[in-house]
């Protein structure tokens, strides 16, 4: 499987097993530390995979091409990109290119959860390439992060967590200049019901795990039956297809741009058997998870 080697400063060191991986909290992160940042040197291809923490990436050197989800985007001096646990993505360096990134990981719970909920609400990919200036004053930002976390003296995590906030902030306001859909989404969200919104966050960020409505309910602090009514009121969907629309969102994703068998995706993208996916998938995009592969191959 395709590994990072989180060592705080170096290469990023791969395998050649081509099946994706979900990096895991217990493996980068402790109960005492929900943070760390890292300085990567990229040389060779870091092929699809995801993270169960949330990863905020600045490009301080070297070219190459990014995928999120899917979507490409070149990357360069200046590229900022954010993931959540229910995103995928891919690095490709340019032929002799050597990409240097500052990559920070976080769990939700170290940022405040106003931050948190701001990066569901824009509803768009977290990709933005700066200007020189700007690109300057965040690589600051980055190298006081790194002073932080290295001598960590009395106050550290308080100035950590606030750069980190100030990064995301800027980062899902210059993404969301150039969406208006974006926007628009972010209105509509800031009229619901507090407890449906904060649901709302907590599905999209968990929808490939094995959610229940009794979980997501109480998460938004409702009975079952009166968040069931609210959801429907407020979405249009009932929150088992609210759900399933996530799910096969993601899996169409996931078939558009890896080579996961049919399988792996169903697993991957929260369902529990295949005949299941296949069904619902078909009933979705009119075709077969294979067929639409190769659509989109063809």
């Amino acid at each position: 499987m395709l590994k990072y080697d989180f060592i705080r400063k170096g290469a990023i060191i791969l395998n050649a097993n081509l099946t994706p991986e979900r990096l895991m909290n217990e493996n980068y992160l402790t109960v005492s530390s929900p943070f760390r940042i890292f300085q990567h040197t990229i040389t060779r291809n870091i092929d699809t995979h995801w993270h169960e923490f949330f990863e905020i990436a600045f490009v301080v050197s070297g070219t190459g091409m990014h995928l999120l989800n899917g979507e490409k985007m070149p990357l360069r001096r200046g590229m900022m990109f954010l993931l959540t646990p229910a995103d995928f993505h891919k690095i490709i360096p340019d032929p002799g290119e050597t990409i240097c990134l500052y990559d920070l990981i976080f769990e939700e719970r170290f940022i405040r959860y106003e931050v948190h909920e701001m990066i569901f609400r824009a509803e768009t990919q977290y990709m933005h390439i700066f200007p020189n200036e700007i690109s300057s004053q965040i690589e600051k930002e980055c190298n006081r992060i790194w002073e932080e976390s290295v001598q960590m003296e009395f106050g550290a995590e308080i100035v950590i967590q606030g750069a980190l906030e100030r990064m995301i902030i800027d980062l899902s306001r210059a993404c969301s200049k150039r969406s208006n859909a974006g926007d628009i989404i972010r209105n509509e969200s800031m009229q619901m019901h507090p407890s449906i919104r904060r649901a709302l966050v907590y599905m999209h960020h968990h929808f490939r795990e094995q959610l229940t409505l009794h979980d997501v309910a109480a998460h938004g602090g409702l009975s079952v039956n009166y968040f069931s009514e609210c959801f429907h009121q407020q979405t249009g969907l009932s929150y088992q297809i609210y759900l399933q629309k996530l799910r096969l969102q993601f899996a169409s994703s996931l078939l558009r741009s890896t080579r996961l068998t049919v399988t792996e995706v169903c697993h991957a993208s929260g369902f529990n058997t295949v005949p299941h996916f296949e069904r619902a998938f078909k009933q979705r995009y009119g075709c077969t998870p294979s067929a639409h592969r190769r659509d989109v191959s063809h």
